[in-house]
């Protein structure tokens, strides 16, 4: 159990993401065509990974701040310092750095996402954002 933590803040944020993911699984249900073909399909769907990517390294840095367990110095670190402290598993420290480049893609470079890339994040990786949420469900 993950102790000295705000536990109203990290349920608050978990329970956004999960609503995130019900949106997301939505937009996943178009076919290509159908989802790339409406903007707002696109844009809804790069704002709701943004932001649960987002709220995902916030629930991981105020775990690692309010325990102490040492200085983030970048995304990576984030993860590697949850898995330091048995949070989560070491296969999943590369998959969700990973998550949080392509986050940082859409905010920062957001002309070069291309839209197909959105489509399969859709199709191939939300498992990887619900594995992020149980893990942390189950140890707090």
């Amino acid at each position: 159990m993950i102790l000295n933590i705000d536990y109203d803040k990290v349920r608050n944020k978990l329970l956004f993401i999960q609503e995130n993911l019900k949106k997301l699984e939505e937009l996943r249900n178009f076919t290509k065509e159908e989802f790339l073909n409406d903007f707002r399909n696109v844009d809804s769907a790069k704002y709701l990974l943004q932001t649960s990517i987002e709220a995902m390294l916030d629930i991981a840095n105020h775990i690692i701040a309010r325990n102490r367990w040492g200085k983030v110095e970048s995304n990576r670190d984030s993860f590697e310092i949850l898995h330091q402290n048995r949070i989560i598993d070491k296969n999943d420290i590369e998959t969700y750095f990973l998550m949080a480049k392509f986050r940082n893609r859409i905010v920062h470079m957001y002309i070069e996402v291309d839209n197909e890339t959105i489509y399969n994040v859709l199709q191939n990786n939300l498992k990887d954002i619900k594995r992020f949420v149980d893990t942390i469900s189950m140890n707090i």
